[in-house]
């Protein structure tokens, strides 16, 4: 039996082994898929392999972590510096970013999109912002501080943190940030994503399964949004295409997938 995992922490919420075991059970492959918190980042390659895993997911806070630990990095990974699926080939820890195609796929519902505000500077926002130009989408990034944001500064994106950032009008408001998540608070001062929101087409919040106080702010606002749902099942079914080294196709793999989320 082929085992798989998600790294994160926290990780107890994550859908990943209901929507990648959903898959393994209706195409009849003898694997099996759990969930691994992990709070030191820099153990993950000793813990992926310890456990002798054919394949993980990464979530937060351990994208960049599991970037630098890999035996060798492939696709657009390369470029976001953020790993979010590592598959086991050959003995090596072979690492892939399935969150930029999976973002891309779930924000075609909005329409035409020009400018996108990312809140939060991590490994997703890492993804997103490299998926939003490559899709002639114009990211700013604004993080509570300056510590995470020479990434983006040193790729041309325009970057602020709270204290050198003034307000302007983006498209679509994104929230990367874990705020909401095990707590209720806001990824940005109420006031500051209250004028943010005034003049914005929609929002997204990468979270899923929860009301997220972003979320809250959104519906009050009346604008369009979405949550991490759609994402996450875009993502999924890309990395479980990489778990099985392309033995079932990408439409195959996502009805069952799609399945789980009504269970």
């Amino acid at each position: 039996m082929n085992l798989f995992t998600i790294f994160g922490d926290p990780v107890s919420h994550s859908r990943s082994p209901l929507m990648h075991n959903c898959v393994f059970k209706a195409l009849n492959i003898d694997a099996c898929y759990s969930r691994t918190r992990l709070s030191d980042g820099s153990q993950l390659r000793d813990v992926f392999f310890a456990k002798a895993l054919s394949g993980a997911n990464v979530t937060v806070p351990h994208k960049e972590a599991a970037y630098a630990q890999c035996d060798e990095v492939r696709g657009i990974a390369k470029t976001i510096q953020a790993v979010n699926t590592l598959v086991l080939e050959n003995g090596r820890m072979i690492g892939y970013n399935t969150d930029a195609d999976g973002f891309m796929s779930a924000i075609q519902s909005f329409g035409s999109i020009q400018t996108a505000l990312i809140l939060g500077a991590g490994g997703t926002a890492r993804a997103l912002s490299i998926a939003l130009h490559q899709g002639h989408i114009t990211p700013t990034i604004l993080n509570r501080s300056s510590g995470r944001l020479e990434y983006f500064k040193n790729g041309g994106f325009d970057a602020y943190s709270w204290d050198d950032f003034t307000a302007a009008r983006y498209d679509l408001i994104i929230n990367t940030t874990s705020a909401g998540l095990s707590d209720d608070e806001l990824p940005i001062p109420r006031a500051l994503l209250s004028e943010l929101l005034s003049d914005a087409k929609g929002a997204v919040d990468v979270i899923y399964g929860k009301e997220t106080p972003f979320l809250r702010e959104v519906k009050i606002s009346a604008l369009p949004y979405k949550d991490g749902s759609d994402m996450l099942l875009a993502q999924g079914v890309l990395a479980n295409y990489l778990f099985i080294h392309g033995a079932f196709s990408h439409n195959e793999i996502e009805v069952p997938m799609k399945h789980s989320f009504s269970l």
